[in-house]
């Protein structure tokens, strides 16, 4: 067990968190900061914070890389999930998740039609795991982030870690028949 997987069982995370925007730099950056803000108030760690411009190639990249780094539990992004063109980060990142967490989007579109009604139409989140490590896609919109965060990352995040980091360890075990010996043809 590494560092990081401990501080997950003991319920603390460490967070990739990302912000995807072509009109605002990071200095500019409230979803980020709401992002960070609620995730530290509630005694997770942000290992990695970046902002990057709206493009698919970058935004899947940088993705890729923190779910390969070994303190980085979650991956957050916000910003750049909407409708128009330049919103890729649902299509960026989709390809890189193992499975999706269908319920995620259903239950943030509830949420927020009890807070905004209709509007919420126009917003998309996803949420998955890639790699053993949770991932969730966010709105770039504060009141979005804060919805998203509080009411469903944070009370389920642990959990997810926990259970996504088992199917990652059970992927790399060599297979094994019935009585635990492997199988004589070396698994193929």
């Amino acid at each position: 067990m590494d560092e990081t997987d401990a501080d997950a069982a003991t319920g603390t995370l460490c967070t990739g968190v990302i912000t995807i925007a072509s009109d605002r730099g990071l200095e500019e950056d409230a979803a980020g900061e709401t992002v960070t803000d609620l995730l530290k108030a509630d005694g997770h760690e942000v290992a990695v914070r970046e902002h990057v411009n709206s493009d698919h190639d970058t935004v899947q990249s940088i993705v890729s890389r923190l779910l390969d780094r070994d303190d980085v539990d979650i991956v957050i992004t916000a910003g750049a999930t909407g409708v128009e063109p330049g919103d890729i980060t649902i299509e960026a990142v989709e390809p890189l998740l193992k499975k999706e967490l269908a319920a995620f989007s259903e239950l943030v579109t509830v949420l927020g039609y009890e807070r905004v009604g209709t509007a919420v139409v126009g917003a998309r989140t996803l949420a998955g795991v890639a790699d053993g490590t949770p991932v969730f896609c966010l709105p770039g919109h504060v009141d979005a982030v804060q919805l998203a965060i509080e009411e469903i990352v944070l009370e389920e995040a642990p959990a997810l870690v926990e259970r996504a980091g088992y199917e990652a360890a059970d992927a790399d075990e060599e297979p094994t028949d019935a009585n635990g010996a492997e199988p004589a043809d070396g698994g193929a």
